[in-house]
């Protein structure tokens, strides 16, 4: 309750609501820790009704504003958002995460490195609604659904290590959970097994680019979401990436 307190400091509103891309048909958001994508039941302004608002207000619109939701993340993490604008849009965009032509990257910060600098993780997870959490299992349990995906180590600080994570299906918490289940969990991760949380209750999990095509004009779209400016761990990984 109290790092949903602080992340509430933090969250998007109109004024600062962090715009990558927009066009007629879809809107590409860098979201904030603290920001819940739709609705839950917290009651809390969901990122949807403020991107209603930033358009109502850019464009002058009279009644109700179509938003439609393609995907979300976890409130604690950050990064890329694709919302649409018209239905149309969001039929397309549905069938493209359906048919899994839309390429996500993630960066994620642990404290303990992996065993190996890059490797495939394959675990069947299961959701369990009462905590909010997804387990992970080598072997398939009762109720449990498979989970992939990708990573390999960017960078290593003295205490920390960046990773970059690419996922082949989307489940619950899965980044969050494989991680944890190799030793590697996310800083700040409380739920998933890190020793502490973040002072503002993020979590180091940030969507760093999706890539697609543009579900009315076909053209590729590649949209990278920079991590928070004010975090020092951040930039200092961002840093070196650049001189790479």
């Amino acid at each position: 309750m109290n790092s949903i307190k602080k992340q509430s400091k933090i969250v998007s509103n109109i004024e600062n609501l962090q715009v990558l891309y927009e066009d007629n048909h879809i809107i590409i958001i860098n979201k904030r820790s603290g920001d819940i994508v739709q609705g839950d039941k917290t009651g809390d302004t969901p990122l949807s009704d403020v991107v209603k608002s930033y358009i109502k207000k850019k464009y002058n619109k009279p009644g109700a504003v179509y938003l439609g939701v393609t995907h979300r993340l976890d409130r604690p993490t950050t990064g890329v958002v694709v919302f649409t604008k018209t239905s149309k849009a969001l039929t397309r965009m549905n069938k493209l995460f359906l048919n899994k032509d839309i390429e996500k990257t993630y960066w994620a910060i642990v404290k303990n490195i992996p065993n190996k600098s890059k490797d495939t993780l394959i675990n069947w997870l299961k959701k369990n609604s009462k905590n909010n959490k997804s387990t992970a299992y080598p072997k398939q349990v009762n109720q449990s659904k498979k989970a992939i995906l990708h990573y390999k180590v960017l960078h290593s600080l003295d205490r920390y290590h960046l990773l970059e994570v690419k996922l082949e299906t989307g489940r619950h918490h899965q980044i969050r959970s494989q991680l944890s289940f190799i030793g590697s969990s996310i800083k700040g991760d409380l739920k998933y097994g890190f020793d502490r949380s973040n002072p503002d209750g993020s979590i180091h999990l940030h969507a760093q680019n999706i890539s697609f095509k543009h579900p009315v004009n076909e053209q590729k779209i590649s949209i990278s979401a920079p991590p928070p400016p004010n975090d020092v761990l951040w930039v200092e990984c961002v840093s070196k990436i650049d001189k790479l």
